[in-house]
């Protein structure tokens, strides 16, 4: 039906329409959407030349939407506005424009404009946008990081996107333009209009990620379309933006008192942008004219908006403009959090919110836990394990129904003038020139004072009291840098509670992204450890990995630090926990995670004030969910001009000279070690003897276990289910899989013996052979190690979640009829898989367990070998000797120091395998136990060498140097030069360590004092 009337009524509506001139710009275009629009007939004749001249010249579009909307779509816009005037005039209601028309292709959204109003109806809409069109909406699922290790496609996908009002499907970002009116709908009305026309961009084929060449990556209007002046500014941005891992941020003068912001970033790693950088110029009192995001099909995002002042807004326009480009990093790094909403309200200014974030998380993790309480109780029940394993768990729910993080969340909003002072005194202290304070843990205590008087609630005191001490104890941050991808707080370790964590680490950092937040912690100067992402399938899951983030990380480190007890590197571990609405972005976060970690270890000449005043170096490695990584994280360091970037990662390829753990075996070479030396003592064969494991063929451990041992293997569960075979697993069906990394649910199940089953987690509703049932697999599979199939003569963990045998659970382990454990010998290769106390209820049941610390340190040996290769080399030594160039011929030296690496591997764990059997003989006291007495007078005597006169011995330190070392690199660098390469506190840390676990594991623990003068005599005299 067409929409025409003539009446006298709809005549005087629309009066002044009739007296517009023509727009004199885009004549050739008016003529056609007036041709068009008399074409369609939808609109009357007489009405459609004032109509089009009103659109043109009186209701105030940017030039630029003419130059770059087609005439027909042009012509859709007019006839929908006209239809919503209609529609008020026909109802007598106030103008309501909201007029959207989405085709598979393009969507335009027309809304009244309300500049600077919180309730603006533009809010919705571009919450739908970066969801349903740009892919970045908070929680989306997000298209892999373009320019990283896989090559771009030619359009980015995105996962499928399925809204009442959205597309069905995105399939690649869309380009978004974004304009407001200057004039009226009418005369009649002061409604003004703001347009949003989504397109999706046209590229060329086969985009290089690391083109920024513009005629080759752009949609194929935006070159003909934008402006000259665009293109420029986006080709220079374009150069910049491709080479860096964050933002590029431009803020440029315009005309008529404008200013235009750009901001360039690769897709994908940042979410909900677009609305947050308009609650950021809304809250600087500020207006948008245009905004435009263009994608690019290189993966780089470029969004551009022009700001004028709210008319009547208080304070300087280019000020104002000034701490808008200063905040836009940090928008870029925290979006949008559950503390949003204070920063709409304008409560709290973007820095507060960003503070108040990330006190809300600090406190949740470190409040007080019952520890007084707690550890009371825990002294009044002795050593009963049942009655201290329902306090631990009693512990545990009484935190979590206490502290959770919503309460927390609670205690932030309830209290904001508060959180205002706290992040005054947080600013007055990292704020660079303008610090007004000194580092002091005991700083501010007016505010301390203020905290206990004002707040009354106790929870609440401990809350914002933690806070507190989150800024007493910040010895850096990047939280002021220009530009970041993610926040980072290094940390004086001195708040910890010395009831919960006994062994204070020395450094700890905190790092917070939008994505994820985690920790880094280091029990010496020099450590190294692994970087795991921590994944969790649901909600339930995602809250008990939050609430143990931190534990889980300290005890991972602190096991790092006995593990490393022969090598000169302190153990450490960093934690990447994934945020429940991002379990996809791994790969983001952990970028992110390295580059904040860069901030504050590379401070120099950046504007981080740094009170710890000493240079920091960490080594990193691969663990869980990052072993494809470390290639781009030394790369990175490289790039940021770190100039230990060789040794930054372990478990590189062999083309940047890594040493990797899995292709080589290198851990399971010293738990094996454990295996074969247990074997030998007991007399049996391992050819015969049945072995369960966890972890399967596609991981590292798993299938380097599979490929070492002789024995018959009856049961593996990996992230697949259980594979099980009473008679024994097909040894060459368990290689074939082990060869390909290939998961348990890929063994040909026509292979199982009677009696055996294959239970994929995806399962329910199962018949086991036996005739019980399954009702779930995954649950199945989570607790299989319990079950009483499981039952060997050996058992590897070589894989699993922390703590997966605990006070709780470790009773299923024996047999309740016989009173004795399912397994004979258990070697721990995953970390943590058993609590201390499990262990020593499993060694009075009789079994020989030997814990992770002791067994499990192959891969830490190999590291810190990588690392010291590294150190000792030239950067050409490192290319033409270290890095594989061709995987079928390494280089003869490449060959030669593997096998060197496996030596010392299997000499160390041997060395202690014998200490500990030794040592048990002697005293009868646990394994368990002894191992961290070891691991404990090992490092300590090493802290003693370091800094005793036996360094000066210059005859004992080539002695022990030239012994510590492998080989082929002395050979190839020299002891001299190996010393002048490698930094002093590194090469100590060898001499320490080497003589120390030297001493200990020939010794023992209960050596008298002048044994080790003795053994220092003698280690001087072998020739």
């Amino acid at each position: 039906m067409a929409l025409n009337q003539s009446s006298d009524t709809i005549s005087k509506f629309f009066t002044s329409l009739d007296v517009v001139q023509p727009h004199g710009e885009f004549p050739d275009q008016m003529e056609q959407v007036k041709g068009i629009l008399h074409g369609e007939k939808l609109i009357e004749s007489s009405r459609v030349e004032a109509e089009v001249n009103w659109f043109f010249s009186r209701l105030g579009l940017d030039s630029d939407y003419f130059r770059t909307t087609p005439a027909p779509i042009v012509a859709k816009h007019i006839l929908s506005l006209y239809a919503a005037k209609m529609v008020s005039h026909a109802t007598g209601a106030r103008l309501q424009v909201k007029l959207n028309n989405k085709t598979e292709k393009s969507a335009l959204f027309v809304i009244a404009s309300n500049p600077g109003k919180k309730d603006s109806p533009a809010l919705e809409i571009e919450h739908l946008i970066e969801t349903s069109y740009l892919g970045e909406g908070y929680g989306h699922g997000m298209a892999p990081v373009t320019g990283v290790s896989t090559p771009v496609p030619a359009t980015m996908p995105l996962t499928t996107v399925a809204t009442p009002t959205g597309p069905a499907k995105a399939e690649v970002p869309f380009r978004v333009s974004c304009y407001r009116t200057t004039g009226t709908v009418s005369a009649q009305s002061p409604t003004q209009l703001r347009l949003y026309s989504v397109t999706a961009p046209v590229f060329q084929p086969n985009a290089d990620p690391n083109e920024t060449d513009l005629t080759k990556i752009s949609d194929v209007h935006f070159i003909t379309n934008a402006s000259p002046a665009t293109v420029s500014l986006y080709q220079d941005v374009m150069k910049e933006v491709v080479s860096r891992l964050g933002p590029v941020i431009r803020v440029l003068p315009g005309k008529e008192d404008t200013y235009r912001l750009v901001v360039a970033y690769r897709h994908g790693t940042t979410h909900s942008f677009f609305s947050a950088i308009t609650d950021l110029y809304h809250f600087h009192q500020m207006h948008s004219t245009n905004k435009y995001v263009e994608q690019f099909s290189n993966g780089i995002t470029i969004f551009s908006v022009y700001l004028r002042s709210i008319e009547g807004a208080a304070g300087n326009f280019e000020q104002r403009v000034r701490n808008l480009a200063e905040h836009v990093s940090l928008v870029y790094v925290l979006p949008r959090t559950s503390l949003t909403p204070l920063f709409q309200a304008h409560t709290l200014s973007a820095q507060e919110v960003a503070f108040a974030y990330v006190g809300w998380k600090f406190a949740y993790t470190f409040l007080n836990r019952y520890s007084t309480e707690y550890a009371a109780l825990a002294s009044a029940l002795g050593d009963d394990p049942a009655k201290q394993a329902l306090l631990a768990q009693l512990k545990t729910r009484l935190v979590k129904d206490t502290f959770t993080e919503a309460r927390v969340l609670e205690t932030v909003k309830n209290n904001t003038d508060l959180i205002k002072e706290l992040y005054a005194d947080f600013a007055s202290i990292h704020i660079g020139e303008k610090a007004t304070q000194k580092f002091d843990k005991a700083h501010n205590a007016d505010l301390a004072t203020k905290i206990k008087r004002t707040v009354l609630n106790e929870l609440d005191c401990q809350v914002l009291t933690a806070i507190l001490n989150f800024n007493r104890h910040l010895l850096k941050t990047n939280f002021f840098k220009p530009t970041k991808t993610a926040l980072s707080f290094r940390l004086d370790p001195g708040f910890l509670s010395r009831s919960e964590y006994p062994n204070t680490p020395f450094g700890l950092f905190f790092i917070v992204g939008s994505e994820f937040r985690g920790f880094h912690i280091r029990f010496r100067d020099i450590a190294r450890g692994g970087i795991r992402v921590i994944r969790s399938p649901n909600l339930t899951a995602y809250d008990h990995n939050a609430a143990s983030l931190f534990d889980e990380n300290y005890n991972l480190a602190s096991t790092q630090q006995s593990k490393n007890k022969d090598i000169p590197e302190g153990g450490s571990k960093g934690t990447v926990l994934m945020s429940l609405e991002h379990q996809n972005k791994s790969e983001v976060a952990f970028r992110k995670y390295v580059d904040a970690l860069l901030d504050v270890l590379l401070t120099k000449n950046s504007g981080v004030v740094d009170y710890y005043g000493k240079d920091e170096i960490l080594f990193l490695g691969p663990d869980e969910g990052t072993a494809d990584y470390m290639n781009w994280a030394s790369q990175h360091a490289r790039d940021r001009g770190a100039h230990f970037w060789k040794a930054f990662t372990t478990g590189k390829s062999t083309s940047r000279g890594g040493i990797p753990h899995d292709l080589y075996g290198m851990t399971t070479r010293s738990i094996h070690q454990y295996v074969l030396g247990t074997l030998e003592k007991l007399g049996l064969d391992e050819a015969a003897c049945t072995k369960f494991q966890t972890g399967g063929p596609d991981g590292d451990l798993g299938s380097n276990e599979i490929k070492i041992s002789k024995d018959k293997t009856i049961g593996i569960v990996d992230g697949s289910g259980v594979l099980y075979d009473p008679a024994g697993l097909d040894k060459a069906e368990l290689m074939r899989l082990a060869e390909a990394r290939a998961m348990a649910r890929q063994f040909d199940t026509k292979k199982i013996g009677k009696g055996g089953f294959f239970v994929d987690i995806n399962n329910s509703d199962v018949t086991l052979p036996d005739g019980s049932k399954v009702d779930n697999g995954m649950v199945f599979r989570n607790n299989f190690h319990l079950h009483p199939l499981s039952a060997a003569d050996v058992f590897v963990p070589c894989g699993g979640r922390p703590e997966a045998v605990q006070l709780s659970n470790v009773d299923k382990l024996i047999n309740p009829k016989t009173g004795e454990a399912r397994y004979k010998v258990i070697v721990e290769g995953a970390n943590l898989f058993f609590t201390q106390k499990a262990r020593l209820i499993l060694e009075e049941k009789g079994v020989i367990i030997f814990k992770d610390s002791s067994a499990n340190k192959g891969g830490v040996t190999s590291s810190s070998l990588e690392v010291l290769a590294a150190l000792a080399m030239t950067d050409e030594e490192f290319k033409s000797r270290m890095q594989v160039t061709d995987p079928s011929s390494p280089p003869p030296f490449y060959q030669s120091y593997v096998k060197e690496v496996h030596r010392i591997i299997e000499e160390n764990a041997r060395a202690e395998f014998e200490c500990v059997w030794r040592e048990y003989e002697r005293t009868k006291t646990p394994r368990a136990i002894i191992s961290d007495l070891i691991s404990t007078k090992i490092n300590d005597l090493n802290d003693q060498i370091q800094n005793s006169p036996l360094w000066d011995n210059q005859s004992l330190r080539s002695r022990v140097l030239t012994a510590a070392c492998p080989r082929n690199l002395l050979e190839l660098v020299g002891l001299s030069a190996l010393q002048q390469r490698v930094p002093e506190p590194y090469v100590r840390a060898m001499f320490g360590a080497y003589l120390a676990s030297r001493f200990v594991y020939s010794a023992g623990l209960g050596s008298p004092e002048f044994a080790f003068f003795t053994f220092i005599n003698e280690f001087l005299s072998e020739k």
